[in-house]
């Protein structure tokens, strides 16, 4: 590998809550991280892009990185710059990779941030070795990736994978999308933390532990006080928590149906608690997965990368956008030097062809019918 190619890039994950930023290196190893709190969204877009300039410059000042990767919690658009929307932040066609590359004087790349949890596990964890993957995100809200064939598909127009607002109860719990009934109203952090407030706040005894580690204020209720209570046996946060696996192995299973992957990954910060979630969610899948019994059942795993998926996966598709580029840019530079020696053939009437081996920098242009020996190269026999 070249020095370029050595050089660090940072990943920066941008969730509902949090902005979590991290040095990676080509390996997929955090080398320096660091956190922000998602400022609130009633303020502009620009205190976001105020926060990421802030990490940036915060972990570049330590380390010479080659671009900036970004993972977003909204629909991002076919060319990887624009953020068009955002249901947990006031993003509305935000162009927020021009904005932040402005700002920090370094090429910026903007996915997704299922998508990019999804690459690194694909890159470096759960999924290695696997052709056919979706990736679920149970955290704020329920995010998603597919990767097909070695793939990763971001649709048409740059918005697929976004499985949370699938209608999986119609006329359901109002979405902040706008829709009703969204599978993320059921199968996610923000349900988890509403159920159980909504226990506390009726009195019901079956919360009382919940009750009495939140000291009677619903309001002071989080996701992972649920979720330790749950690993610490209470009956009522395990309830929750195999309520919401139930609504995730019906999710699950009408995403088998539609792209039949080998294997499913469940990340985000929900599935910390691991089978507690995860053995409802498959038994539900297994349970309601259309032609059971005969076919092939995809596995279902949780993420090895846990919380870092996202900033490692921005990390490592700033890096492969950057290689693209320069390739892009040297094959140009190739076209233009051989032109002329193309111009040169066709008027000595000498048959031309076009080679299909490429080797670093592009495709060479070769007379018909003789051979060179090596896979880039401009002398003739």
């Amino acid at each position: 590998m070249s020095r370029l190619a050595l050089r660090p890039t940072i990943g920066i994950d941008i969730g509902g809550t949090k902005v979590a930023a991290g040095v990676v290196d080509p390996e997929g190893t955090i080398i320096e991280r660091t956190r922000r709190e998602t400022p609130s969204k009633s303020k502009s877009p620009r205190v976001v892009e105020d926060t990421i300039a802030d990490v940036v410059a915060e972990l570049g000042a330590r380390h010479h990185v080659l671009a900036v990767g970004i993972g977003a919690a909204g629909f991002v658009d076919g060319t990887q710059s624009s953020v068009l929307f955002a249901p947990h932040l006031a993003w509305r066609n935000e162009p927020l990779r021009d904005a932040v590359q402005q700002r920090i004087g370094l090429p910026v790349v903007v996915d997704n941030d299922a998508n990019a949890a999804l690459w690194a596990e694909c890159r470096f964890g759960a999924a290695q070795g696997e052709s056919h993957v979706v990736c679920v995100n149970l955290g704020t809200g329920i995010g998603g990736g597919v990767v097909l064939d070695g793939v990763l598909h971001r649709g048409r127009f740059g918005v697929a994978g976004e499985f949370g607002h699938m209608i999986v109860v119609p006329g359901g719990h109002r979405c902040e999308c706008g829709n009703r009934g969204c599978w993320e109203q059921y199968a996610s952090g923000n349900v988890l933390v509403r159920e159980a407030r909504e226990l506390v706040a009726n009195g019901s005894p079956v919360a009382y532990r919940i009750a009495e580690t939140c000291e009677g204020d619903p309001s002071r209720i989080t996701g992972p006080m649920i979720s330790e209570l749950a690993a610490q046996g209470d009956p009522a946060a395990l309830e929750l928590l195999e309520d919401i696996g139930h609504w995730l192995g019906v999710g699950l299973a009408n995403l088998a149906a539609a792209f039949d992957p080998g294997l499913f990954v469940i990340g985000g910060g929900v599935s910390d608690v691991g089978d507690l979630l995860l053995d409802p969610a498959r038994t539900t899948f297994r349970r309601t997965l259309t032609g059971r019994g005969f076919r092939p059942e995809a596995k279902v795993v949780r993420a090895a990368l846990g919380n870092d998926a996202g900033l490692i996966g921005a990390a490592d598709l700033a890096r492969r956008e950057r290689a693209r580029r320069r390739r892009d840019r040297a094959k140009l530079v190739t076209t233009r030097l051989l032109l002329p020696r193309r111009r040169e053939l066709i008027a000595n009437g000498t048959p031309i062809r076009r080679s299909r081996r490429v080797s670093g920098t592009g495709t060479a242009i070769e007379p018909a019918g003789r051979r060179t020996n090596s896979a880039w190269r401009r002398q003739y026999e």
